[in-house]
């Protein structure tokens, strides 16, 4: 990773930032990035606006264009803060879009297990739809069988946010912003929250989140990009994957955590070395979708995982400040969605890496705390760095 870059982005953010979210910290909000007109953002850099498509209310959907000049381009769109896509040059600089999701905002609209979306206001799941937080116990949507997921019927995937392009030193990019009222889905608080992407001159997309609330609650926020580095002309099984954890978070039949830290030596949840996600997933039921413990523990900027696809040659490797990281291995797509130029999606056709505390925190005291805090703001940030060799 370009530490100028990084460190850049941790400077606007405020200092507090590296110390990552073991517990939401009490500290005033960032300065935030530069509001920028439309336009270049630096050296070849460029951030550009245009409509994607427009809700069943009338209401238009936004899409931001961010490239680096040198064939890397990311686009995200206003609705659900979503990544549509990630083009980027293969060893031999050839181009191709390596994430999943639709041509059109109906697709999303119509059909969409959260491709690229903004996940909350709390990523993965919570047991049985419900918390206690201070003597109060609340009942959230049970949108996952008996269990909430992702925020919920209507999380953060399915809104509308505002747009704003940014800039600054390291790079191009755009700001999402929006309000969550007091009891959205059940939780407690009017949440105020932004999602900011940024685009760097080195081949990093750095998403920061900030959010602040009025009434004791919880949040954990991640990103729910669906993966694919040959642009999607296979499933991902042959991609090799390396995960900066020696422990996970054993999950039941309806995939909440057991309140276990286990050790990943000798199973087939052993990703320390590069290995294929295909090469073992046989002996994990269902697949891969368990939440591994980093290292790191939340306590700095620090490396999580890294993907590397051998015939395209193309490595996605990811940063974070968060203590846990759900790998999930497209388990449940089953041909049943046809996504961009009409390609079928078929299991294991997209994998997920969703920097995150851990599932079902709320409800486990010896998990890493999600609780915010009035007074207290809630800032995290995830680096991903694009390249191929």
């Amino acid at each position: 990773m370009r530490k100028t870059a990084v460190s850049a982005m941790i400077g606007i953010l405020g200092a507090g930032l590296v110390l990552g979210l073991a517990a939401c910290r009490k500290e005033g909000p960032p300065a935030p990035p530069v509001a920028a007109e439309t336009g270049k953002g630096g050296a070849n850099m460029s951030v550009g606006k245009t409509v994607f498509g427009t809700l069943p209310d009338g209401s238009a959907v936004d899409l931001y264009t961010l490239a680096d000049g040198k064939g890397l381009t990311v686009r995200l769109m206003t609705y659900g803060a979503t990544l549509v896509s990630l083009e980027w040059p293969d060893r031999d600089g050839a181009l191709a879009d390596c994430v999943l999701g639709y041509d059109t905002l109906d697709g999303y609209l119509k059909a969409s297990p959260y491709f690229g979306a903004t996940v909350g206001r709390y990523g993965n799941r919570i047991a049985r739809g419900r918390f206690a937080l201070d003597g109060n116990t609340y009942t959230l949507a049970a949108n996952n069988g008996q269990n909430h997921l992702h925020g919920g019927v209507r999380g953060f995937d399915k809104i509308l946010w505002k747009g704003e392009p940014v800039q600054d030193s390291s790079g191009v990019g755009v700001r999402f912003t929006t309000l969550s009222p007091d009891g959205d889905e059940g939780y407690p608080g009017n949440l105020d929250v932004s999602v900011t992407y940024v685009l760097t001159a080195g081949g990093e997309l750095i998403i920061t989140y900030v959010a602040k609330t009025d009434k004791p609650t919880v949040i954990n926020l991640t990103h729910h990009g669906y993966f694919n580095l040959t642009g999607g002309r296979r499933d991902v099984l042959g991609h090799e994957l390396e995960l900066a954890a020696d422990r996970y978070t054993p999950v039941d039949a309806e995939l909440i955590p057991t309140g276990l830290l286990a050790p990943v030596e000798n199973t087939p949840m052993d990703f320390r070395t590069s290995v294929s996600i295909g090469s073992r997933i046989a002996a994990v039921p269902g697949g891969y979708d368990h939440n591994y413990v980093l290292n790191s523990g939340g306590k700095t900027l620090a490396s999580a995982a890294r993907v590397f696809e051998p015939e395209s040659g193309r490595v996605m490797e990811i940063r974070t400040v968060e203590p846990g990281l759900q790998f999930y291995s497209g388990n449940f797509l089953d041909g049943s969605i046809a996504g961009k130029a009409g390609r079928v999606y078929g299991k294991h056709w997209g994998f997920c890496l969703e920097t995150q505390h851990f599932p079902d925190s709320p409800n486990r005291p010896e998990f890493p705390s999600t609780v915010l805090r009035p007074g207290e703001t809630y800032r995290t940030m995830t680096v991903f760095k694009f390249s191929a060799k």
